[in-house]
């Protein structure tokens, strides 16, 4: 008997210690949670009953190389509902179809749909935004947002790019400096209830947006709008397919002006020309892709004789042709089983190396490339930087399609001599005449210049210093002036304008197949010829009818360098200046009379 009440004692002394240890770690456990854990918890807790929602950043702006603004934004809004706060869910959806131009069903759908927030509808005019926030709807949200406006419409299209609905860029300098306009979005945080509505004296925090960086870009609008123009009438002149204007400062690569038509509207991208016909939606999406193609970066094709340029850089520097050189051209030039042609059938007979250079001459080149020989000419190929990519700031860009070193028989250097059977994009022909002309230092082509802030501050500047020297100072002066004599004298003598030094370059190429008769028209040109301020290589694709680039794109490039010389405050030849006033001057007076 004494045993079991002993026993039962120490039960029950047992559970006392256990239920007291108990309450102890939970008291402790409670002590612990209220004391030195209360700010987590608590923050826990207000996330649980926070909404968030967010206020968006402004994009930076583009903006030209003197200031004007390229790429902006307009206010527009985003209009959602939240579910919960609904009170008057018919009145919600048919004020929201009518205001939004929705269909009801599909307002209905996303109205009655059980979210903690359900976006409506986006890039919405703020005019309709303020009119839905007025009929002061429960439940119905309408936040400030931004969307990507362009000045003017089509205007470098395809280098400035677009954004998307996230207003992230898509294409062109958009994408490529989306991280430096691309600003930090803000915060609207409101406190609700267990069932989600938001509690109407808990007020609301809020952390404010940090707007985008401006980007300057090197981009001339007056320049860009004499090219555009001047391209658009030789489109529509020669009725061609496409037309290509490139405009840099030889001396540090920047780019002026890129035009690529037809261009298309950047307020309007996903629009295809009227008339466009497809099939499903992957069809449009490949029509649309093609649209927004920058040809001058994209894609590459044959340059033909502009490319002569380089052979003859080539062939002086090695030392292989002096200016007092002879050749003979019979209209062709036997190159093992091939008779490879001049574009004068007839011949140019006998002309010093100065003169197959003015006029052009298939087989004077040849011989050049024959006496570089595949070892030398390869090694200048590569020197001139022509087999690596020139590093523009834009997407996409092409490399140039080279014959194998080991794969080049006379045959094929025959053809390259004079700017057939291999491609280049025109960007990278236009650096690589740029390097050889300016003094011979590689340059980087591009466009940004420098990260702004709001204020118009310099945040980042980019560096594009000049790089390797590729070819002697002498020899780059020594092509300078016989690019000019090709002007002054020779094929492209249709560039010339009295009281400029102008250096240049005609060429014609043919697309592949050769039998589809498709033609290229360029045509490269420079000034002042001693001091080149200005590079412009004009592309006419498949143009009708005559199709000689030193007749049809070297009057374009002339047009060009008519409107730009005197806008970039380069002068002309004092005693022609003086002569042309003397004459305005007479005229006048004749009229008055």
């Amino acid at each position: 008997m004494n045993g079991t009440k002993t026993y039962n004692r120490k039960k029950i002394v047992t559970v006392f210690f256990c239920i007291s240890f108990a309450m102890l770690f939970l008291a402790g456990r409670l002590v612990y949670l209220m004391v030195f854990q209360s700010e987590f918890y608590s923050a826990k807790a207000q996330d649980l009953h926070e909404r968030e929602r967010d206020i968006k950043a402004a994009r930076g702006k583009i903006l030209d190389i003197n200031g004007n603004v390229l790429a902006s934004n307009r206010s527009v809004c985003t209009i959602s509902v939240i579910h919960s706060q609904v009170k008057d869910e018919e009145k919600v959806i048919k004020v929201l179809a009518k205001e939004l131009g929705m269909e009801e069903q599909t307002v209905r759908k996303r109205v009655e749909k059980v979210s903690s927030i359900e976006r409506i509808k986006s890039n919405v005019s703020k005019e309709i935004g303020d009119k839905i926030r007025d009929y002061k709807l429960a439940g119905v949200k309408v936040d400030e947002d931004y969307k990507r406006y362009y000045l003017y419409d089509d205007l470098a299209s395809k280098v400035l790019g677009f954004t998307g609905g996230d207003n992230q860029g898509i294409i062109g300098l958009e994408v490529i400096y989306d991280d430096k306009m691309m600003g930090k979005n803000g915060k609207i945080l409101t406190l609700t209830d267990a069932k989600g509505v938001e509690l109407a004296d808990a007020g609301e925090s809020r952390s404010n947006p940090v707007d985008g960086n401006n980007l300057r870009i090197s981009l001339d609008v007056n320049i860009q709008m004499y090219a555009q123009q001047a391209a658009e009438k030789a489109m529509q002149a020669k009725e061609a397919d496409s037309v290509s204007v490139l405009i840099m400062k030889p001396s540090n690569g920047e780019i002026m002006a890129m035009v690529n038509l037809p261009e298309f509207n950047l307020n309007d991208p996903y629009e295809l020309p009227e008339g466009t016909s497809y099939a499903n939606a992957q069809e449009k999406q490949n029509l649309l892709n093609q649209m927004w193609r920058n040809g001058c970066i994209n894609d590459t094709y044959e340059p033909g004789s502009t490319f002569k340029v380089v052979t003859a850089s080539a062939a002086l520097e090695a030392g292989v042709v002096s200016l007092s050189d002879n050749f003979f051209c019979p209209g062709y030039k036997i190159v093992e089983d091939r008779r490879i042609r001049c574009a004068r059938t007839s011949g140019h007979g006998a002309q010093s190396f100065v003169q197959g250079l003015e006029n052009s001459c298939n087989p004077v080149f040849i011989e050049l490339g024959m006496r570089l020989g595949t070892d030398q000419y390869y090694k200048y190929f590569k020197q001139f930087g022509l087999l690596k990519k020139t590093g523009i700031d834009l997407p996409g860009e092409a490399k140039t399609i080279m014959h194998q070193k080991e794969k080049i028989g006379q045959v094929e250097l025959a053809t390259i001599s004079f700017g057939q059977s291999f491609q280049v994009t025109p960007v990278q022909l236009a650096t690589t005449i740029s390097s050889l002309i300016n003094g011979g230092k590689r340059v980087t082509p591009h466009f940004g210049v420098q990260v702004e802030d709001q204020e118009g501050n310099a945040v980042e500047v980019f560096d594009y210093e000049p790089q390797e020297q590729i070819l002697s100072e002498e020899t780059s002066k020594t092509m300078r002036a016989l690019l000019e004599k090709v002007v002054s004298e020779g094929g492209g003598s249709k560039a010339y304008i009295e009281g400029y030094e102008i250096g240049g370059k005609t060429a014609t190429s043919q697309t592949l197949p050769r039998s589809a008769h498709r033609y290229i028209s360029s045509f490269m040109c420079f000034a002042p010829a001693q001091d080149p301020q200005i590079l412009c290589l004009v592309i006419i694709n498949n143009p009708t009818g005559v199709y000689y680039g030193g007749t049809i794109a070297a009057p374009v490039a002339k047009e060009l360098l008519l409107n730009i010389l005197p806008y970039l405050g380069i002068e002309k030849d004092p005693a022609v200046a003086a002569k042309e006033k003397a004459e305005k001057q007479a005229q006048s007076q004749e009229q008055q009379n």
